[in-house]
């Protein structure tokens, strides 16, 4: 299995050489795309991508594509993860709840658009690592928990906007009761071959869903998932 360790470049051409890559990502895959919200934007150049992928990927972090970073779990396309942040709609005074920790790097990105980010990992292995990460890169805003992602984070409701990094057969009927009003969920709903991603709002005691376009994710698995897991 492939190395998963991450360590800092540590060295300023390095750190150059890599800030020309974001801000050609930026332009190239998001902005040219049709990504237009400053903040976004960015968030997407300030947060050092190569960090989040192994070392041995480190060349590919700005490519246009998902990365593996072990446990059969990847980081997204970087187009994935800026869509899904500006669909979210974030001011900046928010609470936001992310299921799907994976490397880290979405909550990295979203530290930078809301005031304080949860953000909850299944596989324990992953939770400690990003957790690590976030620290040493001074994500501060940002707090990892290992726990079944698809059941929510009710000691921390309500949130203003929650984002999900897999995708359930349905709606999760917790995420919805720790929403607050005027809430956004953004999530791919669907099957195994592929989903939708939607965003739903939270009107008054009721859930406005809009569709967002087809995308391809990894099955939320939990209780409220497309396949059951096991958590303390």
């Amino acid at each position: 299995m492939m190395s998963t360790n991450l360590i800092p470049t540590g060295n300023s051409s390095n750190d150059v050489y890599f800030q020309s890559l974001r801000n050609q990502m930026v332009e190239e895959q998001i902005r040219k795309r049709g990504i237009h919200d400053a903040r976004v934007l960015e968030a997407m150049s300030a947060v050092p991508r190569e960090e989040f992928v192994p070392i041995g990927s480190r060349e590919q972090a700005y490519c246009d594509w998902a990365l593996p970073i072990g446990w059969e779990q990847t980081i997204s396309q970087p187009y994935t993860v800026a869509f899904m942040v500006e669909a979210l709609g974030l001011r900046g005074d928010e609470k936001v709840l992310e299921i799907g920790t994976g490397s880290g790097y979405g909550a990295a990105v979203l530290s930078r658009l809301a005031a304080h980010v949860h953000t909850v990992e299944r596989i324990r292995e992953l939770a400690d690592m990003a957790r690590e990460r976030l620290q040493r890169l001074h994500y501060g805003n940002v707090t990892v928990h290992f726990a079944d992602g698809s059941r929510g984070l009710p000691e921390f409701a309500p949130y203003d906007a929650m984002i999900s990094t897999a995708a359930a057969s349905s709606l999760p009927p917790p995420l919805v009761a720790q929403l607050a009003p005027g809430g956004r969920i953004v999530i791919p709903i669907g099957g195994f071959t592929g989903q939708t991603m939607s965003r739903f709002t939270k009107t008054g005691g009721d859930l406005v869903q809009e569709n967002l376009g087809l995308f391809a994710f990894v099955p939320l698995i939990g209780e409220y998932g497309q396949r059951p897991a096991s958590f303390p």
